[in-house]
């Protein structure tokens, strides 16, 4: 998405879930995006590269988080600017070291996320805090886990959403093995879907996971 770098798609045409329309931003020293268009297909693409490169700036703009200095982003109907309220119930990002929702427990947190997301999946939940081994955390404030269970608890909420546009900000950083394994099988899962989107922000590509696309900071 900057000048000089590329963006990878599969061969096979599939729809645009997310639409990125002539993104501009900088921060007062740096610019990072300049007239920059992109679309997001159905499954798995990843925003790589290194320390400092804007992934997870990249994030927080298509997450709404950040105000985009210039361009439109896209889904379905909705536009950022023109419908913000239901571009945003189409997204699912929180940050990895959010400290708001520590006071309350896992399953406290997932009852927060039904009116933004009305199609969030509480049966998946039972299966994601058990593949991930999240079970004998389940009735502690959020305060009270290791930065690697708190990433759990936002990995099983971002699936669970049920969003069109799910974004992963370094999804196995703090995790254990056979947590990143099954994450890795979620994203397997995920690269098939017809209508879902899932981006990734991380350093290279996850192993044994087709992409729909990379793009290249």
């Amino acid at each position: 998405m900057k000048e000089g770098r590329s963006i990878e798609y599969s061969a096979v045409a599939s729809p645009t879930v997310l639409q990125v329309t002539g993104l501009n931003f900088r921060y007062s020293e740096r610019e990072l995006f300049a007239d920059r268009s992109t679309r997001i297909a159905p499954g798995v693409t990843l925003v790589r590269g290194g320390e400092g490169s804007g992934k997870t700036t990249l994030l927080r703009l298509l997450a709404g988080e950040l105000p985009v200095q210039g361009g439109d982003l896209q889904i379905g109907d909705a536009h950022l600017a023109q419908h913000r309220a239901a571009y945003l119930q189409q997204v699912f990002r929180v940050d990895p070291r959010s400290t708001d929702y520590d006071q309350i427990t896992p399953f406290d947190y997932f009852r927060t996320l039904h009116r933004r997301y009305p199609g969030f999946d509480d049966p998946m939940v039972e299966g994601l805090v058990e593949g991930l081994s999240l079970a004998p955390h389940r009735d502690k404030p959020l305060y009270m886990l290791s930065t690697g269970s708190k990433r759990k608890v936002w990995l099983t909420a971002a699936f669970a959403s049920g969003a069109a546009v799910t974004l992963l900000d370094e999804p196995f950083a703090a995790l254990d093995k056979a947590s990143i394994d099954f994450v890795k099988k979620l994203l397997l899962d995920a690269a098939s879907h017809p209508v879902r989107a899932w981006v990734l922000a991380d350093y290279e590509v996850p192993t044994g996971v087709p992409l729909a696309g990379i793009i290249d900071l």
